[in-house]
């Protein structure tokens, strides 16, 4: 038994059966045995859980058992995860489809050894989709669902994979690897005629004919036509995708994106991983700042704050009792007497809608004078309408009623009186926690009504926004454009967009960093963050993979800052990047403060491209901006809109089609009609677009008349 901590594993069976009825299952004894028989003593008791085929029940669970925030509650992270079940070709097999945008490195090594054993024993073993590598600190297996060929398929790997979980987990490699790879083969059991676990003799196919086990096989072979990354295609009026013509491996290795090191040493394909939009946006929230709450004067300054707290009314609304009419105070006899309201009543006094002082007391046989919303005299029980009335008599001087005869007996204790506290109660709330302040003037109303001062609200953030590039031009620039001069439009939509949100307390024009000198962008980031005193700068250019697109590497070399995306499975929009950096601590920032002082600060890289930029705004900066100022950072309102049109799909990303959605004058529906060739460098794609339509990613169109998701970017915040 080996002295080192045991590794953790999990074993995940994917299997709508298995998940209904968990008897059925098979697998989970048989893996079980294999690390504990197979595995040299070097692994606890898997931790084990089922789930049905669905991607995001894959996800949810591998993430809970491998991401860093969920350490506490697992007791530690899990070293090593196998999947079982899903990965053949029928309509629910997605396993691998759900397990891919989670690995941030991936391992084909450990796929080649499953394959190369299975095929020892069958060529069906190309028929399965195994996927491997590695999220955070934990290794990603996926096994085929055969318990009979799960279980070869690990015993192929196993004596192998604690020394690949160990380097996953933070092992010093130098030090692993003293004594060169004849001790880590020793160390493992394996030579170099043995593949990590069985011999090729004793393996069985990794998606060859299920074992005649009489146990529940999850290999259904499920292959959905349904993919959780975002990305699109086509389009109407669209343009050709640019397509690489070589693979990864038909390129040379290189290894740095510092700009200072020359073409030789230079990235040839992004090292970051392509992300789907969902997890795109989880990441962004995972990183953002908690919302921070500060005291704010109730005025119509408090559009798009977010209540902090429930908010409780500090009066009564009416404070006394009031007049709902215009008419006459009066008193209404007690039904059991037999006496009458009908008749003529002397005018004792007047009440007026003014807070200076309360009418006297009414006495039998006398009414008063009242206007809408005054204060009833003591005594009154109920308001006769101006209506129900005639005069009688003048005062001396001819102005005023001296008698009034009310023309009716109809009236009834109570009537047309509003009391005290019926609009809103003393302590009742008013505007619940998390409720954001719109523009529409309900909540502002209601909140002076209940003489509320001041209120706790969430900071909104202070944001910037730069545009990137040698070749970019200010809008102001009067002389002729020349050689590959382009005017930014992206900073004056940008600006436009954020300030449009009302979400921000300040958004700062910081300009345009060029790409030459170098160290342009690092100083303007610098100035925003420390002078400007910004909590997240959105750039536009500067991420793709050329010689001058210098985001990342100023990001990552020269602020000390960490890239947490640089790469989106979308259309448009794919090298979107998202980035934390350092900052010296200051007061008053909403942003939060790690060990020495210093507080994380936000940057958005978006693509130069103009629709690029405005549709990957809407996607990204909305909800991380929305989470800061206290919202779910939920993003644009979704709805389902009929398409007017034939539009086309890609079937290799989902594509966020710029539309104008209306109202169908006829049925009253939702339509939405494109906006023209949607090309991301097609500034005219953007006029009038109130709406993304969120094409599916699939072979094909979406029919005249067709029903699809749309993001209302037009609604983001209520007016």
């Amino acid at each position: 038994m080996s002295s080192a901590p045991l590794l953790r594993p999990a074993i995940l069976v994917v299997s709508d059966t298995a998940a209904a009825d968990p008897s059925t299952d098979k697998s989970i004894p048989i893996l079980k045995d294999v690390f504990s028989d197979d595995g040299a003593g070097k692994w606890s008791e898997p931790l084990f859980e089922i789930v049905k085929d669905d991607v995001l029940e894959i996800q949810r669970v591998v993430r809970g058992w491998t991401d860093s925030e969920n350490e506490a509650t697992n007791g530690g992270v899990v070293n090593l995860v196998v999947t079982t079940g899903g990965t053949g070709f029928a309509r629910r097999d997605f396993t691998p489809e759900a397990i891919t945008p989670l690995i941030h490195r991936h391992a084909p090594g450990i796929v080649h050894g499953m394959l190369s054993a299975s095929f020892q024993i069958t060529p069906f073993a190309m028929m399965s989709r195994p996927v491997a590598g590695v999220r955070y600190k934990s290794i990603i297996i996926t096994l085929p669902g055969s318990p009979k060929g799960a279980k070869e398929n690990l015993q192929a790997v196993l004596k192998l994979l604690p020394h690949a979980c160990l380097q996953a987990a933070g092992q010093d490699s130098r030090a692993a690897h003293v004594g060169g790879v004849k001790k880590l083969e020793k160390e493992a059991g394996v030579g170099p005629s043995t593949s990590g676990g069985a011999t090729p003799a004793t393996s069985s196919a990794t998606a060859g004919p299920p074992a005649t086990t009489g146990g529940h096989d999850h290999n259904h072979h499920h292959n959905h036509d349904h993919d959780h990354s975002h990305g699109g295609g086509g389009g109407h009026g669209g343009h050709k995708i640019p397509k690489a013509h070589t693979t990864p491996s038909e390129r040379p290795q290189l290894q740095s994106n510092d700009p200072r090191l020359g073409a030789t040493a230079r990235y040839r394909s992004s090292p970051y991983p392509m992300l789907n939009v969902s997890d795109a946006v989880s990441k962004i929230l995972e990183n953002a700042p908690s919302p921070i709450v500060e005291i704010r004067d109730v005025s119509p300054d408090l559009i798009g704050y977010v209540a902090a707290e429930d908010i409780k009314a500090a009066e009564a609304v009416p404070a006394y009792r009031a007049s709902i009419v215009d008419g006459y105070a009066v008193i209404v006899p007690d039904k059991a007497t037999s006496q009458s309201i009908k008749g003529v009543f002397p005018v004792a006094s007047v009440s007026h809608a003014q807070a200076s002082s309360l009418p006297p007391p009414l006495q039998k046989g006398q009414i008063a004078r009242i206007t809408t919303g005054a204060p009833l005299p003591a005594n009154a029980n109920a308001v006769v309408m101006v209506e129900d009335t005639v005069i009688s008599t003048l005062t001396p001087d001819g102005k005023e009623e001296a008698s009034v005869e009310i023309l009716t007996d109809e009236l009834v204790e109570g009537e047309n009186i509003r009391e005290p506290g019926s609009d809103i109660q003393l302590g009742q709330v008013i505007v619940a926690k998390g409720t954001q302040i719109s523009a529409l003037g309900g909540e502002i109303g209601v909140l002076a009504a209940a003489g509320i001062k001041t209120v706790p609200v969430h900071r909104k953030p202070r944001v910037g926004v730069m545009s990137t590039g040698d070749e970019v031009t200010d809008v102001t620039y009067d002389g002729a454009l020349s050689g590959g001069m382009i005017r930014d439009s992206n900073r004056p939509s940008l600006l436009t967009l954020l300030r449009g949100w009302r979400m921000c307390e300040a958004v700062v024009d910081l300009g345009v960093a060029r790409d030459t000198p170098h160290h342009e962008l690092e100083h303007k980031l610098r100035d925003a963050f420390r002078l400007h005193e910004l909590d997240l700068v959105v750039t536009t250019g500067g991420v793709s993979m050329g010689e001058l697109d210098l985001l990342k590497p100023t990001v990552e070399r020269a602020l000390g800052g960490h890239v947490h995306f640089g790469r989106v499975n979308m259309k448009p929009g794919k090298p979107t990047t998202f980035a934390s950096v350092p900052v010296k601590g200051s007061s008053g920032t909403s942003t939060s403060t790690s060990s020495g002082g210093r507080e994380t600060r936000l940057i958005f890289g978006l693509p130069g491209n103009p629709a690029s930029a405005l549709v990957t705004a809407n996607l990204f900066v909305l909800p991380c901006i929305q989470h800061m100022t206290g919202l779910p950072g939920e993003g644009a309102p979704r709805v389902k809109v009929r398409v007017q049109g034939r539009v086309r799909c890609d079937k290799a990303r989902v594509e966020y089609h710029r539309v104008l959605v209306s109202v169908d004058p006829d049925d009253g529906k939702l339509v939405a009609r494109s906006t023209g060739m949607q090309r991301s460098s097609r500034v005219g794609s953007l006029a009038s677009a109130n709406g993304l339509l969120v094409l599916p990613q699939r072979e094909g169109y979406v029919e005249d008349g067709g029903v699809c998701e749309a993001l209302m970017v037009g609604m983001v915040l209520g007016y």
